[in-house]
């Protein structure tokens, strides 16, 4: 089993910014895809974000696409997911994942590691 730590979370009002981390200790993941997964109250656990292992392919959702930017840092193997102009609906616990593709998928199934993830509330 795969052991990835997600930080950064918090409480932050609507418009303003928290830069979510990611990194699985003991383990590189310098090559791998990477993703970041979001799950709100009653609802399924949906797809935000994925770059590959060079950050030269990069996918998000259509609903945060020019608010949130997804990055790595191999060198420190740690992911992040800078997340701007928030609103009440990005409230969701915020889950990275590491694929079991070189593709750069949305596809939650391809994804079977998870982290505990971190709690993101944006108050309106």
């Amino acid at each position: 089993q795969v052991q990835l730590v997600e930080s950064g979370g918090g409480l932050v009002q609507a418009g303003g910014s928290l830069r979510l981390s990611c990194a699985p200790p003991g383990r590189t993941f310098s090559t791998s895809v990477m993703a970041w997964f979001r799950q709100a109250p009653g609802k399924e656990r949906e797809f935000v974000a994925a770059i590959n292992w060079s950050g030269s392919i990069i996918r998000y959702a259509d609903s945060v696409k020019g608010r949130f930017t997804i990055s790595r840092d191999n060198a420190k193997n740690t992911v992040y997911l800078q997340t701007d102009s928030l609103t009440p609906t990005d409230t969701a616990v915020y889950y990275c994942a590491v694929s079991l593709s070189p593709a750069v998928t949305e596809v939650r199934a391809m994804y079977p590691n998870w982290g505990q993830g971190t709690q993101v509330t944006v108050s309106s």
